[in-house]
């Protein structure tokens, strides 16, 4: 069985899961060399190409949910994840605005039409729990409405649970001076600003409205069945390879991955012509 046994720095084992809640002052730490930081993601990623290939072939069912902070780093650890697999295995669901019609539908109904079949790993780039989070506080649900999402998820998820489906969730904890940074950074990049939105610069204004919502989420989902696992996201490095490394040590996996393959000989051109190179349109060697 592959599976990875490391400790953090205290000691303790990194797979157990602890029901404490990091608070969102995180100690810095002296920048992780970036070759040693591929080092490690490339050993990462090749296990996960064995689970991916265990997924396939015993048919497992298996959603990861990605939920935090904006710029927390979500997105981040999803590319670095999806960026060495078969995207007909492992694919992303990244939802937007509800639309009309969605709207008038069971608040679920639009992120169950997401949920893998059976050899599919789903990573939701933030998921059901927009309701707890930026509906709650931005008042675009009722009082009601919130009320009963605290009340059926727990429900919801256990349905998924008895179905065989493995839910994993994730929460990417940053804190406050951190986010400010990437936001200026973001800001200042013209390939990352369109990351920023209306609505994350109104999410700065509601730090403690939020960090109040994420604690009563937690007080009404953090269950036994499918706990939250909190991944202390200041340092995006670091924070990769830690949520990767505990997502790989959730499901107990083999290394199913097929053997290399003996590469035939190509055939002989024999009597085929290549068409003339001025009629085709090539793309100009601007380079």
């Amino acid at each position: 069985m592959s599976k990875h046994v490391k400790k953090d720095r205290a000691g303790k084992d990194l797979n157990k899961h602890s029901n404490s809640h990091y608070e969102e002052v995180q100690e810095r730490l002296p920048p992780m060399p970036k070759k040693l930081y591929n080092k490690e993601l490339r050993k990462l990623q090749i296990e996960l190409v064995k689970l991916q290939e265990w997924i396939r072939q015993k048919q497992l069912k298996v959603v990861v949910l990605f939920e935090g902070r904006d710029a927390a780093g979500k997105g981040g650890v999803i590319k670095r994840i999806t960026e060495s697999l078969n995207p007909r295995i492992c694919r992303v669901a990244a939802l937007g605005t509800p639309t009309e019609k969605e709207k008038t539908q069971w608040y679920f109904q639009r992120y169950a039409a997401h949920l893998p079949s059976g050899g599919e790993l789903v990573l939701f780039d933030r998921s059901w729990y927009n309701r707890s989070g930026v509906e709650h506080v931005m008042g675009f649900c009722t009082n009601k409405e919130y009320e009963e999402f605290l009340q059926s998820c727990p429900e919801f998820e256990g349905m998924l649970l008895r179905s065989g489906t493995i839910l994993i969730k994730y929460w990417f904890s940053v804190s406050d001076a951190v986010q400010e940074e990437r936001f200026q950074a973001r800001n200042h990049d013209p390939v990352k600003r369109w990351k920023l939105s209306p609505m994350d610069l109104k999410s700065r204004e509601k730090w403690v409205d939020y960090s109040k919502a994420k604690d009563a989420m937690f007080a009404r989902t953090d269950t036994p069945q499918a706990p939250w696992h909190v991944v202390k996201a200041d340092d995006k490095k670091r924070a990769r390879l830690n949520c990767i490394h505990h997502l790989l040590s959730q499901i107990p996996y083999k290394n199913l991955t097929p053997k290399p393959l003996k590469l035939t000989k190509r055939s002989a051109q024999g009597t085929y012509v290549r068409p003339p190179m001025d009629t085709q349109h090539f793309v100009p060697d601007v380079y």
